[in-house]
């Protein structure tokens, strides 16, 4: 399933996002992977989850970013887990193109059975209604 974590920027999405992910791979019984556009976080995860920045791996559109996704998928068999901080930048969308990705990340989540856990930089009330009911936690 997808879970939205949202709120304007400096709300503290990424506290959030973290304490979520350092939790997962406590009680998972599988793998767990941050993903982020830098390694700024590094010494906040457990060492045990994955850090990857998608700009060491010249991710630069849309259609890259879920080619990015369903890869680390791919290669990781006992995965159960995806976290993604700034999902808009990371994903190269903004408002009015994030739709078709998030659409694409709730089909990949449900085929694979992996939970995805974003922060989206918007008023939850800025969410598009067909989302709404994917946000976990708004501030």
């Amino acid at each position: 399933m997808v879970h939205i974590i949202c709120g304007e920027k400096g709300k503290g999405k990424t506290r959030v996002l973290l304490d979520k992910a350092n939790e997962a791979v406590k009680t998972s019984g599988g793998n767990v992977v941050f993903i982020d556009k830098d390694s700024d976080h590094m010494f906040e995860l457990n060492n045990k989850v994955r850090l990857i920045n998608v700009k060491d791996f010249l991710v630069s559109n849309q259609g890259e970013f879920i080619g990015f996704i369903c890869g680390v998928i791919s290669q990781d068999h006992d995965l159960e887990e995806i976290f993604l901080d700034s999902f808009l930048k990371i994903s190269y969308s903004d408002v009015d193109t994030m739709r078709p990705v998030l659409k694409k990340l709730i089909e990949i989540s449900d085929k694979f059975n992996i939970d995805i856990v974003l922060s989206l930089s918007m008023k939850s009330e800025d969410v598009p209604d067909e989302f709404k009911n994917y946000i976990l936690v708004s501030l």
